[in-house]
């Protein structure tokens, strides 16, 4: 099997649709990981707070620790989900020159991988959005509450 420079062309053409892809996934993992630092820092200070507080200051430490654990939750499903996400286009990179290299067809496995691919980022972007719904819902009512006084 001899594979001819014109094949590795057409390979790699049929490769960049997807390496495009991986490196949006890439860049959502950051802003990702990002948030769960933020979130992680914010746990870590009204923890300190909780230990050293009085019962008054608690409760509100406690309630916003609560809301910071739901979203670190979400963050961390999101993060899951955009990894196999990536995992998954990787294997359609992998796939498209294995199966071109080899003249294997392999288009319904690089379809299904493709799909579960697109299946993971649905779902990443799904559970950011709910993190952000239950981050704005929080802000919005510290907001209100802090007029009120």
């Amino acid at each position: 099997m001899e594979i001819q420079l014109g094949d590795i062309g057409h390979i790699i053409q049929l490769a960049i649709a997807p390496v495009f892809l991986l490196t949006g996934v890439g860049t959502k993992l950051t802003v990702l990981t990002n948030r769960l630092a933020r979130i992680i820092d914010r746990s870590r200070v009204l923890e300190d707070r909780v230990n050293t507080a009085g019962m008054a200051d608690m409760t509100d430490a406690l309630a916003e620790l609560e809301t910071l654990y739901q979203r670190a939750r979400l963050i961390n499903r999101a993060i899951t989900l955009s990894t196999i996400c990536g995992l998954l286009i990787c294997m359609v990179i992998a796939t498209l020159f294995v199966g071109d290299a080899l003249n294997l067809a392999l288009a319904q496995v690089i379809a299904l991988f493709f799909v579960l691919g697109m299946l993971s980022l649905i779902g990443s972007f799904v559970y950011l959005l709910r993190e952000i719904f239950v981050a704005t819902k929080t802000l919005s009512m510290r907001h209100f509450s802090s007029r009120k006084k």
